[in-house]
């Protein structure tokens, strides 16, 4: 069949597969339902940029997109690739602006019953805890430039010893909340600027803090290993790098798109600029997406922090009575040095994650210890009316998508038109309805956010199910809800 006038041939019932032409140098494969295929996907340009990133040079196996696959900048969002470290090269679009944009869940000893009737309140003092929005500063104090050297090179590491947390929320972070070899000299003085104030901050969009209630689960024992049990309190944040995590972004392009110049690239897209890894420009842009990822990693450890004073505070309960702990954080926006598979031979690649959840599988060395039997989390959340997931990666998705899954919903209404939709319409009143409290900065960002804007989660996190890439473990609804 044709979509957005591209072939794609069928390979079995969850993968699609765009056949080589042209310049691409493999072929592209979309793990979605036929339904989505033929509905959210055939228009999108997202369809074209999977075509396009098989162009990149070193580009391995596949170009690969997830079933939340929509358009971005170069790559599409739900977009993941792996480039030979020596042939191959890195480019920004294969990440995104928000460096490290990713999820935390943090379990409860509360249920539902024990906190419903404080529900309006908890949120009301959750939104006067964190700062959310855009520009959302002073959640600690304005660190001096020194303190964000350290963030950028410590990560999450950094907020522990700070007394933001616990040594056992470092174990239960990807990567333990660092990724080595981070260079801040690397990073222009307007990006250390706009991280300065912004630790402990949610910031717009899509990025939130949820009170869920755990509504079902489908593998009772990874739930037991993972501490899930029915009609209990999770707490989920989602957010990223911030301003500095941007302005690294969009400092690195200028300068890879000089590169791509440079090194007489010919791609499709001047939005996939890029670099080869080995060369200054490469390594440069690895070191400073480094120091943004850590960043966001100590971010999301920071506003996890306040959550847990926030939810004590309010419930006025002990630490023993709220038993506040980290399941895990993932991140979604990413390239990482990985050893995968390639055709017969175990090869060191730079995985590009764009909008995608790694997803590795039990007895993986890079997984904490308590892990070792379910496979590493995948946290997937859907849109802030309807439910999210916790999923856990297998042995599959390493021959298949280079240890990768979903990441989210996907978006199939632009922003422009959500908030032309629910233009005049009770937007609260109908989370209301639906049994959640809410707070935003406003009424946009609501309307930007509604669930009509989003696909149904649940279709997409069960294409990765049935492909056998990461299995279900449990599905949250949220109760409560906080956006900037």
């Amino acid at each position: 069949m044709k979509i957005s006038g591209i072939e794609v041939n069928r390979i079995s019932d969850q993968i699609w597969e765009i056949p080589k032409f042209g310049g691409m140098l493999v072929p592209g494969r979309i793990y979605t339902s036929q339904k989505m295929l033929e509905t959210t996907l055939q228009n999108d340009e997202a369809i074209k940029q999977v075509v396009n990133v098989a162009h990149l040079p070193g580009i391995q196996k596949y170009s690969l997109a997830m079933p939340d696959i929509h358009w971005g900048y170069g790559f599409p969002i739900g977009g993941v690739a792996a480039t030979d470290l020596d042939e191959g090269v890195i480019s920004p679009g294969g990440v995104g602006y928000d460096i490290n944009c990713g999820v935390r869940l943090a379990r409860t000893s509360l249920t539902q019953n024990d906190v419903q009737k404080r529900i309006k309140k908890l949120v009301e003092n959750l939104f006067k805890d964190i700062p959310t929005g855009v520009g959302a500063s002073g959640a600690i104090r304005k660190l001096s430039s020194k303190e964000i050297r350290s963030i950028l090179v410590n990560g999450s590491q950094w907020a522990v010893a700070q007394g933001f947390g616990t040594d056992d929320d470092i174990t239960k972070t990807e990567e333990k909340g660092k990724m080595e070899n981070a260079d801040p000299s690397l990073l222009s003085d307007r990006a250390i600027e706009r991280g300065q104030d912004q630790a402990g901050t949610l910031g717009s969009g899509n990025h939130f803090l949820e009170i869920d209630v755990v509504d079902e689960i489908f593998d009772e024992q990874k739930a037991e290993v993972l501490g899930l049990f029915k009609n209990q309190i999770v707490i989920m944040i989602h957010t990223g790098s911030r301003g500095l995590g941007y302005q690294v972004c969009d400092d690195y392009l200028k300068v890879l798109v000089k590169a791509g110049e440079r090194f007489g690239f010919n791609l499709p897209d001047k939005q996939l600029a890029c670099a080869p890894i080995n060369s200054s420009e490469g390594h440069n842009y690895l070191s400073a997406m480094r120091c943004a990822a850590n960043f966001a990693w100590n971010n999301r450890q920071v506003i996890m922090h306040l959550a847990k004073k926030s939810l004590q505070k309010t419930l006025n309960i002990s630490e023993s009575e709220l038993k506040f702990e980290l399941i895990y954080d993932v991140c979604h926006n990413i390239a990482k040095i990985e050893t995968h598979n390639i055709d017969g031979e175990m090869k060191r690649v730079c995985v590009h994650r764009k909008g995608a959840t790694r997803a590795f599988p039990p007895g993986h060395k890079d997984i904490p210890e308590v892990y070792q039997s379910t496979g590493q989390p995948v946290l997937i959340p859907g849109d802030m009316g309807r439910y999210s997931f916790v999923s856990a990666g297998t042995e599959k998705s390493m021959s298949e998508t280079f240890g990768s899954s979903c990441h989210g919903a996907g978006r199939v209404q632009s922003r422009h038109k959500a908030l032309k939709a629910g233009k005049g319409k009770d937007l609260i009143g109908e989370m209301n309805k639906r049994g959640i409290e809410i707070q935003a900065k406003g009424y946009k960002t609501i309307a930007e956010e509604m669930p009509n804007a989003y696909k149904d989660v649940s279709e997409v996190v069960d294409v990765m199910h049935l492909a056998g890439i990461s299995t279900k473990v449990a599905k949250i609804k949220p109760v409560g809800v906080i956006k900037g």
